[in-house]
């Protein structure tokens, strides 16, 4: 695979992998939230 076209994806895989882990985190804090909700009522 040529170099250059790592240091294309590579930014574009950064971004991709970052938008999923803030995804993630924030569905987990939703399933949290939600199941917290659940105890209480």
């Amino acid at each position: 695979m040529d170099w250059r076209v790592l240091i294309v994806l590579a930014p574009v895989i950064i971004a991709g992998s970052w938008a999923l882990f803030n995804i993630g985190a924030a569905a987990i804090r939703q399933v949290q939230e939600f199941l917290n909700r659940d105890k209480l009522a």
